[in-house]
């Protein structure tokens, strides 16, 4: 892949804030970013907001996606029921770091009940700037599609 600049970002209610503070902090740096919602911490279904993030990455109009819910595991659960969607749940460096290194993640999932806006950051550049380092990656990567 090459530079990583188009990002999409999605959440439900328990994301929204921490989506805001993601979507500031990825524009200052430079990155197009496009929201798929929620606009409100009104209560919403995460899969409304999931599905269409996931679809985009599928489709190769956006270069990788951030999805955001109160545990991560709703939302990425939603988007890893699309076959080009690997969502990985990040809420450290080293699982983030992995997540890119080993499983080549397209989607990076925060629990946003669990990070400050600061580890969300870090989490995020470090998602975005990681590359996958292919080899017996790989091959293990081709299994996950159930045929």
């Amino acid at each position: 892949m090459g530079t990583i600049r188009k990002i999409g970002l999605a959440c439900d209610h328990a994301g929204y804030r921490l989506k805001e503070a993601v979507k500031q902090h990825l524009k200052e740096n430079g990155y197009e970013v496009v929201d798929f919602g929620t606009d409100s911490s009104e209560s919403v279904d995460y899969a409304d907001f999931a599905h269409p993030l996931a679809e985009a990455v599928e489709q190769g109009k956006l270069d990788r996606g951030i999805t955001l819910c109160g545990s991560g595991n709703g939302i990425s659960m939603t988007a890893n029921k699309h076959p080009g969607i690997r969502a990985a749940i990040c809420w450290n460096e080293e699982i983030t770091r992995l997540a890119r290194e080993h499983n080549d993640a397209n989607v990076c999932s925060l629990p946003a009940r669990f990070l400050s806006d600061e580890e969300a950051r870090q989490i995020v550049d470090l998602f975005l700037s990681t590359g996958f380092e292919g080899g017996r990656h790989q091959r293990r990567i081709d299994k996950i599609p159930h045929k």
